[in-house]
């Protein structure tokens, strides 16, 4: 299936491993032309070779390098039709554990840097009446679980934003969509469940087997599970998809809709 990526233009943020990497990988082979963002400057790079994308490093919870990056995307790109908005989420942990200064960094990391980002590609998405933003969120978002209450409650903030967002530019060629990822086995996901066989004393391997066993998969997701279908959002063929919250997660949310 022909997407009708080719020659299209896109900023993928976080996009130098994980499901970012995997967002961007989809893309490049679909023809897009990309322009890939991370902290670390060398990780960048490298990712970046693997698929024949272009690279900025930066880091997405400060407004100065926000606009670094944008001005760095442009100047490779010409533009930007595809945004992928994509940071680390913030740290696990009881609700009461978190200081008024952990929220304030969270909510810039994981929902004013997505926001910010999208308001200063809009006008050009409008212009050419042709636009793709994707976020990738967490299933939290439709299925709360306990001590994740600061990364739930700004991507929850962040879905709202997006969602008024998606109705007002629906007539003009602009699509918004949420990835939900689910237990996928990224590099974050192995720092849980290392702690969690440290805790239960038990080898990583047997802790990553009781994860995959609350899945009805059986399984962790991998980033083939996960890229292609941002490529798919980002397509000719998504044209009349736009305000959805598409969870990828193996049957992990029990949520009815």
């Amino acid at each position: 299936m022909d997407l009708g990526l080719s020659g299209r233009r896109a900023l993928v943020l976080g996009g130098s491993q994980g499901l970012g990497h995997a967002c961007a990988k989809a893309l490049a082979e679909e023809g897009a032309r990309v322009v890939i963002n991370g902290r670390d400057a060398e990780r960048a790079a490298s990712a970046a070779a693997v698929i024949g994308a272009h690279w900025v490093a930066g880091d997405v919870s400060t407004a100065e390098a926000r606009g670094d990056i944008l001005a760095a995307a442009h100047e490779e790109l010409g533009g930007i039709d595809i945004l992928v908005t994509n940071a680390g989420g913030p740290p696990p942990g009881p609700f009461g554990n978190h200081e008024h200064d952990i929220w304030l960094k969270a909510i810039e990391t994981n929902m004013l840097s997505a926001i910010d980002f999208t308001r200063a590609v809009l006008p050009g998405m409008i212009a050419n009446g042709f636009g793709r933003v994707v976020n990738i969120t967490s299933f939290t978002v439709r299925e709360p679980y306990p001590n994740m209450g600061l990364a739930t409650g700004v991507r929850a903030g962040l879905t709202g934003a997006m969602a008024s967002l998606a109705r007002e530019v629906a007539d003009k060629g602009v699509t918004v969509n949420n990835l939900l990822p689910g237990l996928m086995d990224t590099g974050a996901l192995h720092r849980v469940y290392a702690a969690q066989a440290k805790a239960q004393d038990v080898s990583e391997d047997e802790a990553k087997t009781n994860m995959a066993k609350s899945i009805p998969m059986q399984r962790l997701g991998l980033a083939e599970d996960f890229g292609p279908t941002c490529a798919f959002l980002c397509s000719r063929h998504a044209n009349y998809i736009t305000g959805q919250n598409l969870t990828i997660d193996g049957g992990l949310v029990r949520a009815l809709i």
